[in-house]
């Protein structure tokens, strides 16, 4: 069943988000990755099932949410997520957060501890102490943009960019309907009318991951008193890497030992985009895992 698209205008930007299912079915809230949209949880939410309500957020900068920023403040989107949370009424929901999705959900779940039952985080990019406590890490060498700044934005077609990605890698290795719902709800009408351009411009992007120090997220992590799952890729090699290489995982790998109610979930044989490659196994934790 196709989703009922919404709008709410929070304080800083207009969000759009999408509903499956019913108000009084159980809520499930679903907050992507950077660069990413709401509707690239529509197969973890189809592998999900019936009697569930769903509901997939465009965060600021994405999809079809307003493009207001500035966007490397991780903290403003949280607050865009905690006042839709507030207007829709949300009380022991299952949230899921993939990177930087996940990231903003522990904000939130902080500010507003009623609003979940539980939690799935899925390579929240929580990363170690040491990288909070050197700002520079995030900030690019002088002279030099990130290099997600240079990402090809116009095409001429949806089956343009499905074809283009299909053998590259990260996305060779996503389940194939996901990759289409990547390109198909990830492109917008470009504003001359020829083509299409992507629905989080490359420059909003960049600017989202070098923002991503941030407040000391370490410091709220404690205030999470709920069950947490924390799914992680393979660990990242020391040393030296390429800033757009996510074949490994940024998340700290002793995270879930500071969550309350944390547990931790190695899946070495996973990239970092663990539900574009295993849906299923998303749905799986926030159908059946209860916690502690």
């Amino acid at each position: 069943m196709d989703p009922q698209e919404r709008a709410f205008r929070a304080k800083g930007a207009r969000i759009v988000y999408f509903e499956w299912g019913a108000p009084h079915e159980p809520p499930v809230l679903l907050l992507h990755a950077t660069g990413f949209h709401a509707r690239v949880w529509d197969e973890t939410i189809r592998a999900l099932g019936a009697g569930w309500r769903a509901i997939a957020v465009d965060l600021r900068g994405h999809g079809r949410s307003e493009k207001t920023g500035p966007m490397g403040d991780w903290t403003l989107a949280a607050d865009d997520v905690a006042e839709l949370v507030a207007h829709l009424g949300l009380t022991s929901a299952i949230g899921v957060g993939h990177s930087m999705g996940g990231h903003l959900l522990v904000q939130v779940a902080a500010r507003l501890p009623a609003a979940f039952a539980r939690l799935v985080l899925v390579d929240p990019v929580i990363m170690a102490p040491e990288v909070y406590a050197n700002p520079a890490h995030f900030a690019m060498p002088e002279g030099q943009v990130h290099p997600v700044a240079k990402r090809r934005n116009a095409w001429a077609s949806v089956q343009e960019m499905i074809e283009a990605f299909a053998n590259r890698p990260p996305y060779a290795h996503w389940r194939r309907a996901v990759l289409e719902d990547y390109c198909r709800y990830g492109l917008l009408p470009a504003a001359d009318g020829q083509g299409f351009v992507l629905a989080c411009p490359p420059a909003i992007e960049a600017s989202i991951y070098t923002g991503s120090a941030g407040a000391n997220i370490l410091a709220l992590v404690g205030k999470v008193n709920v069950p947490v799952a924390v799914l992680r890729a393979k660990p990242r090699e020391p040393g030296p890497r390429d800033r757009a290489d996510f074949s490994a995982s940024p998340t700290w790998e002793k995270l879930a030992g500071l969550i309350p109610r944390g547990l931790d979930v190695p899946l070495y044989h996973l990239s970092h985009f663990i539900p574009m490659e295993q849906p299923d196994l998303v749905a799986r934790y926030i159908r059946d895992y209860m916690g502690t």
